[in-house]
């Protein structure tokens, strides 16, 4: 054998032990691949979940605050006809009778009236319950949503 033919076939040799060293790295980077493609995948689908869930909640969001604007609303406006028309409020009470006996033919001269504070005080109240529903019913939506999946 001549030089040529040996450094051929040690040529050969090696780009055989090269090419067989490029395919064994070749399939642990397909298989390496494969796995990557899978939890990608899974990534994507969850991805999508979470963005269904921000957007229901935030349908949840947008429709109770909605309403609590509309409960705020209303009330405000109520308030409002209560103080332009204070003879068409009727508050439910009952006076305790004197233990002195009166004449039954004498009227008192005005009408009971709550007080400006106590007047104030009940449409805080009812701002703070409407707010109050509001929350609950939220979090009622929530849990249903979300928890009890």
């Amino acid at each position: 054998m001549n030089t040529l033919t040996k450094v051929l076939i040690a040529g050969c040799a090696i780009l055989l032990f090269w090419l067989w060293w490029v395919m064994g790295s070749y399939s642990d980077l397909k298989g390496d691949y494969s796995i990557l493609k899978g939890k990608f995948s899974e990534q994507i689908a969850i991805t999508a979940d979470y963005e269904k869930r921000i957007n229901s909640l935030h349908e949840l969001d947008t429709k109770h605050t909605t309403e609590l604007t509309n409960a705020k609303a209303e009330i405000d406006q109520l308030r409002i006809a209560a103080e332009r028309n204070p003879e068409r409020v009727y508050i439910r009470a009952s006076c305790p009778k004197g233990e002195t006996n009166s004449t039954s033919g004498m009227d008192d001269g005005t009408t009971a009236r709550p007080t400006d504070s106590a007047i104030g005080n009940y449409w805080l109240l009812r701002k703070r319950i409407a707010e109050l529903i509001q929350m609950v019913l939220g979090l009622q939506d929530y849990i249903r949503t979300e928890c009890l999946k």
